[in-house]
């Protein structure tokens, strides 16, 4: 059986074609060499030496192929090469790897290097978008039969034309306050809908889709699928960031894209891109690329994503922490609900047990002491104002007694008075003869004058006196007067 037929019985689904032996389990036997045709061994074969004498049933192994090729390539002179820096990577030291791009058409060369190549790119700190000028040569990598340049030496020329002009854009937008933190719209804590933007059946859907779905299975998506690179991706990004803002069912947006080099990513960098993305009403979040890379779009989105899973887990919650919350705060509240009703039940104990509530008349006792202690004060005071109030007209009765003209008629005095009542105090203002009435303490005397002398100053004088010892003249006087 030659390799043409072992061909055919694969193509007809024969399951000895799987495993490279015939259904009875044995190798395929070699092809019979041609004539006139040179062979070389290559592991256990034996092949054609030159390509030309190659078939169908004499085919080289993809390892030969590799070899052939690297060899040739070895043969290649070492150049030197202009182009601009389009993706770098130093990440380990004494190694460089770069994607120099045409400085004018959409061409690009891996470019490979260690040793002192690494240390001078190093050295010059070379970064994406750079001119450079440099020596290597043509290198073949046989595992994967990549062709790259293997660098030498390495000269800058000056900023980058396309990372100067991004620059030059990023002030001009800074500068209008597209970028400005006021200008950003928090993310909604619990999204119904996601707007995803991105290349279709593409890892970054994948990744944003199963992450999101993980951690908030209710989770809806509208997929606006657009280029993610290339002339039509500005256009296309733009036209779908509009189209979702405008849909009022979508709560947050995502624009994500895997990992690329500067070029692939220069389309998230479009003016129209980031004009869009700063307009948008809707909250968006950037996904471009890995942490290192970086885009305009990235500074006018409402926030940033280094990854399209970081940005899955930005948008949505955890369903599993919300459970994890709900049950702390369902705890917390048991707690405080068994505090309020052991206080509530402490207090209502203590009302239970309280004197004045389970014999509320004991509350009038105070009050009913009060008044006793009142009354016996009022008692005290009007006991008190009465002996004073007798005590005072005892004082004026003996004052009045003292000052009335009965105590002096009962010392034996009386008063003499004329027939028409006038008292008399001089003698000589009655005439002899005339009635006169006497009056004394226990009633009056009828009189009639028969005589009377005056009374010298000095005995009158003394009449004013004390009555005790004026007393005998006047008895005197009045019986004279009888």
């Amino acid at each position: 059986m030659n390799l043409s037929d072992i061909i055919a019985a694969g193509g007809a689904g024969g399951d000895g074609a799987a495993g490279g032996a015939t259904p009875g389990g044995r190798e395929p036997e070699a092809p019979q060499q041609r004539a006139g045709i040179r062979y070389d061994h290559w592991g256990r074969r034996e092949v054609p030496m030159y390509a030309h004498d190659t078939t169908r049933d004499e085919p080289w192994p993809v390892g030969l192929v590799s070899y052939k090729y690297a060899v040739t390539v070895q043969k290649w002179p070492a150049s030197w090469v202009i182009g601009q820096i389009g993706e770098i990577s130093m990440r380990r030291a004494g190694s460089v790897y770069m994607t120099l791009r045409d400085l004018d058409e959409d061409v690009s060369v891996n470019v490979v290097g260690f040793g002192e190549f690494a240390h001078a790119c190093a050295d010059l700190q070379l970064r994406q978008g750079d001119k450079i000028v440099m020596y290597g040569k043509p290198d073949i990598w046989q595992k994967e039969t990549r062709l790259s340049i293997k660098g030498m030496e390495v000269y800058r020329l000056g900023e980058g034309d396309l990372a100067a002009r991004i620059e030059q854009l990023r002030r001009k937008l800074k500068g209008e306050g597209l970028f400005d933190a006021e200008n950003k719209v928090p993310l909604p804590e619990f999204p119904r809908c996601i707007g995803l933007i991105c290349a279709p059946q593409s890892r970054a859907e994948t990744d944003v889709e199963k992450n999101a779905l993980l951690r908030w299975p209710v989770i809806r998506f509208k997929k606006r699928y657009a280029k993610v690179q290339g002339p039509e991706c500005p256009q296309q990004v733009t036209a779908a960031i509009r189209e979702l803002d405008a849909d009022p069912d979508v709560d947050v947006i995502i624009v994500a894209r895997g990992g690329g080099s500067f070029e692939d990513l220069l389309g998230f960098s479009d003016e129209g891109v980031v004009r869009a993305t700063a307009a948008c009403r809707t909250p968006i979040v950037s996904a471009i690329g890995h942490e290192d890379d970086w885009t305009l779009i990235e500074l006018a989105a409402d926030y940033r994503a280094t990854t399209p899973t970081g940005a899955a887990m930005a948008v949505v919650p955890d369903v599993n922490e919300q459970w994890d919350t709900i049950a702390a705060a369902r705890h917390s509240i048991d707690v405080i609900m068994e505090r309020i009703v052991r206080v509530q039940e402490t207090t209502l104990d203590g009302y239970l047990h309280n004197p004045l509530l389970t014999n509320p008349a004991t509350m009038l006792d105070p009050m009913e002491a009060q008044l006793h202690m009142d009354r016996e004060r009022l008692g005290n005071a009007m006991l008190r104002l009465v002996d004073w109030g007798q005590g005072a007209i005892e004082q004026n009765k003996a004052t009045l007694r003292a000052l009335s003209p009965q105590s002096t008629l009962e010392r034996g005095y009386a008063i003499v008075q004329s027939h028409d009542g006038h008292v008399v105090q001089d003698p000589d203002d009655v005439p002899d003869g005339s009635e006169l009435t006497l009056v004394v303490s226990r009633g009056t005397i009828r009189a009639t004058k028969t005589g009377g002398r005056h009374t010298a100053p000095a005995a009158q004088a003394s009449a004013t006196g004390d009555p005790a010892e004026d007393g005998p003249a006047e008895g005197a006087s009045a019986q004279d007067g009888e």
